[in-house]
């Protein structure tokens, strides 16, 4: 006794042959990804030995050292010393530097030409924040008012594209 035969197999459907290619391909994507968007930033100050010990005696340490934005205010912390801001209040922002050492080894240090402040642990470059209304930073009583902050931060770059994404919108 033989056994019963399968049944033929069922025609392949023409936009299964192969080299067929449908008018939309699902899998493929339309373009380039997203970019993601981020909805928070916290980058430390970028270190330089020398620089770094100067600032440490003035309480900068790693821990209270460093600059946070997320969707509503810009915050600069540089040990005793704070800054905060609504991104409302940012302008522009751009990398800058290098300096000269004396203008930023130590505490916080204020432009006699134009008020601005600047917290820095290297003398390589940051980024120069410039704001609408003038912010108080240094000054607890908040008399002296900055109408721009320079920070050295690890990835002056993306913090820059961070800020300006905010201040586009």
């Amino acid at each position: 006794m033989s056994e019963p035969r399968p049944p033929a197999p069922a025609p392949i459907p023409e936009d299964n042959l192969p080299g067929h290619h449908p008018e939309v391909e699902q899998d493929k994507p339309k373009g380039p990804p997203p970019k993601r968007k981020l909805h928070h930033l916290k980058q430390p100050l970028r270190r330089r030995e020398m620089f770094a010990l100067t600032s440490h005696l003035f309480g900068v340490t790693d821990e209270n050292g460093y600059v946070e934005v997320d969707e509503d205010k810009l915050e600069i912390h540089f040990g005793p010393w704070q800054l905060e801001t609504p991104l409302s209040n940012i302008v522009s922002a751009e990398v800058t530097g290098p300096f000269e050492w004396w203008k930023v080894i130590g505490p916080p240090h204020v432009s006699l030409r134009d008020r601005g402040v600047t917290f820095a642990t290297t003398n390589r470059g940051g980024v120069c924040i410039k704001f609408r209304e003038p912010v108080k930073a240094v000054d607890p009583v908040g008399l002296l008012k900055h109408p721009g902050a320079t920070v050295t931060v690890t990835e002056p770059e993306a913090l820059v594209e961070f800020l300006q994404e905010r201040v586009a919108a």
